[in-house]
């Protein structure tokens, strides 16, 4: 591992912190920021490839749809620079390629996530640090590194934000500032002190309720990522240009987590999570509906395996965690977004089709009487073991009831893609070729683009990666 990986101090810095943090004890963002400094390993690098390749096949298929299409129209007179926007050819600045990209990898629902933090990683820190990355001409190495760290920051807050912040705050939105931030420091070289301003400044930024998913029309969950990859670098160009932050934005008395997250634990900032790095404990998703489906999409495909046909289906029982139950009881969808935050929906779609697919959710799936017919056999419940198992465990049981009387149980207690589950690398880069193909791209252009991907941590360059990346649109032509 080179320099590169890692966050050095220069002098001048450390004296500075040191004097900042005289007399009283280091606050939760101080503490964080030395964190966030220690080395990166090349199997941690390696792993991060492996996220952005994740990331650039959502972000590509995302581009393509209404509000990709909508940032990109609205930003479009935004100023010139060296970053990549993806699904357009022209070069951007650096807060613009951050917007752009930051709304394009949670658009379709296929973004990685941490199961404990109930957040998406991915869509906020994989843009800031590849905007940042550009703007610095930095290495590939310094690049996957700043990933790293951006993926530590937002999931060690999200852990600690608890169940009170979830039922209002979309906590992608709240605590992707802090790991866009992060990640901008780390590429940009702050010191402890910058980054710990710049931390405080991203912090105050913090945005996103959750309306957005009772109004299906709403494209604002992509406007929570865009703006925390914004945010996050705005933080550390502000913070690098001598403008100070909230030092105490985390536990001051007005401060985040007062302000925020009713019934908060801010012990889990910095607890031993028993990883390195946490992005070794990020999930992959498999399937393109929200995270809280996927043990019931598991459950129900593991019912199709064993067997259990539609025809013959008197009855379904899902029992799952609340959290499942509030965003995705959705007996009968009226739009794509409804239908991806369906359990009923996914459940019958997949007893129907198997594996489940972008076109699954579509209205040409969703609104035919078979599926109809079958989703309205499906009643949810949230019990236990699911409940108390959540949220470190993502978890469903189906009963099924045929027509005969029998009943058949099917268990799912980690969702595929979890680390007790796990999605293997061969079939997160099959789900990013689909996606990538989905988003218009030839296979050849969608090739070259993974392959880009995957050797960012082979001593592939940076820039060879943003070109295969801005070759997206032309390759589908």
């Amino acid at each position: 591992m080179s320099a590169a990986a890692m966050l050095t101090f220069p002098p001048r810095s450390r004296a500075c912190y040191e004097s900042l943090m005289s007399g009283q004890s280091p606050s939760l963002t101080q503490r964080l920021a030395e964190r966030l400094a220690r080395p990166v390993s090349d199997g941690h690098l390696r792993r991060a490839a492996l996220h952005v390749l994740d990331w650039t096949g959502c972000a590509v298929a995302g581009a393509g749809g209404p509000a990709g299409r909508a940032v990109a129209s609205g930003l479009g007179g935004e100023g010139k620079g060296p970053c990549t926007a993806i699904g357009s050819d022209r070069r951007v600045s650096v807060l613009t390629a951050a917007m752009i990209n930051g709304a394009l990898g949670n658009v379709l629902e296929m973004d990685d996530v941490d199961k404990r933090a109930i957040l998406h990683p991915g869509p906020s820190v994989i843009p800031a640090a590849l905007a940042a990355a550009q703007a610095v001409d930095a290495p590939a190495e310094a690049f996957l590194a700043a990933v790293v760290r951006g993926y530590e920051a937002v999931i060690a807050l999200g852990r600690a934000v608890g169940p009170g912040h979830y039922a209002f705050w979309h906590n992608t939105g709240t605590c992707g500032p802090f790991g866009a931030a992060a990640a901008a420091a780390s590429l940009y070289g702050l010191g402890p002190e910058q980054s710990v301003h710049a931390l405080g400044l991203a912090g105050t930024q913090a945005s996103g309720f959750w309306q957005t998913r009772h109004e299906p029309q709403s494209m604002a969950k992509q406007l929570h990522t865009a703006r925390a990859a914004h945010a996050g670098v705005s933080a550390v160009l502000f913070a690098r240009s001598g403008m100070l932050g909230p030092v105490d934005i985390l536990e001051g008395p007005q401060g985040f987590f007062a302000a925020t997250c009713p019934g908060a634990d801010p012990d889990q900032v910095m607890a031993d999570q028993g990883a390195e790095w946490l992005i070794e404990q990020v999930s992959f998703k498999p399937w393109p509906a929200c995270r809280h489906a996927h043990p019931a999409i598991d459950a129900a495909l593991a019912a199709r395996a064993a067997g259990m046909a539609a025809s013959d289906i008197h009855a379904i029982v899902l029992t799952t965690y609340p959290d499942a139950v509030a965003f995705c009881d959705t007996p009968r969808p009226q739009s794509v977004i409804e239908a991806k935050f369906s359990l009923q929906h996914s459940i019958a779609a997949a007893l129907l089709f198997g594996p489940l697919e972008l076109a699954h959710f579509e209205p040409g799936f969703f609104q035919r009487r078979q599926v109809r017919a079958l989703a309205g056999k499906v009643v949810v419940a949230a019990a236990d073991p699911y409940t108390a198992r959540y949220p470190a465990h993502y978890g469903a049981g189906l009963a099924v009831t045929l027509a005969s009387g029998e009943t058949r149980r099917f268990d799912a207690p980690d969702a595929l893609g979890d680390p007790e589950n796990p999605l293997g690398a061969d079939a997160v880069a099959k789900k990013a070729r689909a996606l990538m193909a989905a988003g218009g791209m030839a296979p050849d252009a969608s090739a070259a683009l993974e392959s880009a991907a995957l050797g960012l941590a082979d001593g592939g360059a940076l820039g060879a990666y943003a070109e295969a990346l801005m070759d997206q649109r032309r390759g589908g032509a």
